[in-house]
């Protein structure tokens, strides 16, 4: 067999793969990985979030918004003043809903600047952490 008849032979052997016995098979594992890690990551990123709005909304709480100043109208009075009481009346509903979920007295205001950097480092290392083990666990 010469060599312009050896390369077209080559290209034709591997132009199309043969299916594999356990093909089926494979693609059912593969597949499960993939639902069983979308899953995880589900769960981890609604869990993030439900506890990042409850701190967000714990946070907010204090915020005092001052929208009439003393020199206004009192046109502008009225509308600060209607403000201020729907921020109020927003405020007690948000905090009824903290005290029947047992949110009420999270307080993270209380800690300094440095001990919040490293309780949120110590949680990413931690993470990190997790997700080496995870994948030196399928490898």
């Amino acid at each position: 067999m010469s060599a312009d008849e050896f390369d077209p032979f080559v290209e034709r052997l591997f132009a199309q793969t043969p299916p594999m016995p356990d093909a089926p098979l494979f693609t059912a594992q593969v597949e499960q990985r993939l639902q069983k890690g979308s899953r995880v990551r589900f769960l981890a990123l609604s869990l993030a979030g439900l506890i990042g709005g409850a701190v967000a909304v714990r946070e907010t709480m204090a915020v005092d918004i001052e929208l009439a100043s003393p020199d206004s109208v009192v046109a502008g009075d009225a509308l600060g003043q209607g403000i201020q009481s729907a921020s109020l009346n927003l405020q007690g509903a948000i905090q009824a809903g903290l005290e029947q979920a047992g949110l009420a007295n999270l307080e993270l205001g209380s800690m300094g600047g440095m001990q919040l950097f490293w309780i949120a480092a110590a949680a990413l290392i931690a993470v990190a952490a997790a997700g080496v083990m995870k994948l030196s666990q399928e490898v």
